[in-house]
């Protein structure tokens, strides 16, 4: 029987699979291709892969806060537990890849064109996408990443605390809102990039 600070268990979340260590083999994978591009000196690799590990970055983040959110907070408590005890295992090793490579890419394509060595105010641009990522990693790591795992795991007990998992999420949701306006700030600062600055 649940009471006011808990989910009700449910006999079908036993057979959800937990975090599988062999998505770190995609993940291994990816960053292997990463340092591969970024020593082939070949610039339209190098930028093919910082735009679509952003653009799948920016755009995995934007859809999980403004659609996936809005749904789950809607969604009776065992379904939002099923979703998520099979969402957060593949999304953990997903976005921290995608944020890595995006970033990396990005560093080593800006050195390639020259954008490090820009005058001021140019050079402003270049400060701005920088501390942006810097922003979205930081925060993807070090809050998000903490989180999810931590809501993960008490979704994982047979009968998870709903209080804490309240804590943690009201705590999550202000990142959420924060990344997503970096990452549209981040559009804005690339916008800019790709028309001349």
């Amino acid at each position: 029987m649940s009471g006011a600070n808990t989910l009700p268990s449910d006999a079908g979340i036993a057979d959800v699979r937990g975090i599988d260590p062999r998505h770190l083999i995609w993940a291994a994978v990816a960053l292997i291709a990463m340092v591969i591009v970024i020593q082939s000196d070949n610039l339209w690799t190098l930028n093919f892969m910082h735009v679509m590990c952003g653009v799948l970055w920016t755009g995995i983040d934007l859809f999980m806060g403004f659609v996936v959110g809005p749904i789950m907070r809607r969604l009776p408590p065992q379904a939002r537990r099923a979703v998520i005890l099979r969402l957060m295992p593949k999304m953990l090793f997903l976005l921290p890849t995608l944020s890595i490579i995006t970033g990396t890419t990005g560093w080593f394509h800006a050195r390639a064109l020259g954008f490090l060595d820009l005058p001021w105010p140019q050079y402003g641009w270049v400060l701005a996408a920088l501390i942006i990522v810097g922003i979205l990693t930081v925060q993807g790591l070090g809050v998000l990443l903490p989180t999810n795992l931590l809501v993960y795991f008490e979704m994982r007990k047979p009968i998870p605390d709903g209080a804490r998992i309240g804590r943690l999420m009201k705590r999550y949701v202000y990142a959420v809102a924060l990344q997503g306006a970096m990452q549209v700030a981040i559009i804005l600062v690339m916008a800019r990039f790709v028309t001349g600055i």
